[in-house]
């Protein structure tokens, strides 16, 4: 199903809205870097191309070894195809997967939280399940056989909430259909978290690049919402980041145990007047 559906050139998106909701500052208080893999930005494809992939983690569970792993979550979801991968890979893992929702695991972050033996969710923190969301264009022939591939994936990971909750099918679709978000105190009566995570285990880190991605996800917003294409999107950030000077040290990005900025921005040298300064044209042109 997953070739069938991507040799169509579906790919799944980032909901708008889970976007608007996420707040990339929210972050675990205290990360042990031996045993820790934190999933901080958007699955697959980010603004820059380079967005938390099957590829780090896979990294990442290689440098661990045969341990027991803990993984943080906050994305606003992304490529539900890799979000399946990172997923089946976690599974893979010898010894224990503990998985932690810290703010945000919507989407298809929500599928990788699943992966976890325990998984705890803040009591102000979400869970979003929702159906498939893409853009695309085509003829009704195209689109009506893009939908029945969508349902049938759709229904795919109605099952695997199900599975994981005990709850039923219909009534996870029931949830997805209206794009849900469910609470940490909500999630474990529904089967989805198996606990509530201590509250000293979260905390609000305001950084520059916390503010680089805030200031990212505002840009992309405007311009989805203006009805700018996603592809016309990622050539926009691909010129800013080639704008940008290299930060010391060169280019190349740091385990994905420790790979917060990563996860966000690669490129966390540009000043934030920069980033401002093409925020305000954007809102600008969106009027």
């Amino acid at each position: 199903m997953k070739h069938k559906i991507q040799s169509r050139g579906l790919r799944s998106e980032v909901s708008p809205r889970a976007l608007d909701k996420w707040n990339p500052a929210i972050q675990a208080a205290v990360e042990s870097t031996a045993e820790t893999i934190t999933v901080y930005g958007v699955i697959g494809e980010d603004w820059y191309g380079e967005g938390v992939t099957l590829k780090r983690i896979d990294a990442a569970l290689r440098a661990i070894g045969e341990r027991d792993v803990t993984v943080y979550i906050n994305s606003p979801g992304g490529d539900m195809f890799e979000g399946i991968a990172i997923y089946n890979r976690l599974l893979e893992h010898s010894h224990k997967v503990t998985t932690k929702v810290l703010g945000m695991a919507a989407s298809a972050a929500s599928i990788i939280y699943l992966a976890g033996a325990e998984r705890q969710v803040a009591s102000s923190a979400f869970l979003m399940i929702h159906n498939c969301w893409t853009f695309l264009a085509g003829n009704r022939h195209y689109l009506r056989d893009v939908a029945d591939d969508m349902e049938e994936f759709d229904a795919a990971m109605a099952d695997l909430y199900a599975e994981t909750s005990g709850q039923t099918p219909d009534s996870m679709a029931e949830l997805m259909d209206d794009e849900t978000f469910i609470r940490g105190k909500r999630a474990v009566e529904l089967g989805l978290a198996t606990s509530i995570l201590a509250a000293g285990e979260v905390t609000e880190r305001e950084t520059e690049e916390t503010a680089q991605a805030n200031a990212l996800k505002a840009m992309d917003t405007a311009l989805a919402k203006a009805g700018m294409p996603r592809s016309e999107r990622r050539e926009l950030f691909a010129s800013f980041k080639s704008s940008m000077p290299r930060a010391a040290g060169g280019g190349t990005p740091r385990a994905a145990l420790t790979d917060k900025p990563n996860a966000v921005a690669p490129d966390l040298s540009a000043s934030l007047a920069q980033v401002a300064a093409i925020s305000n044209l954007l809102k600008g042109t969106s009027r």
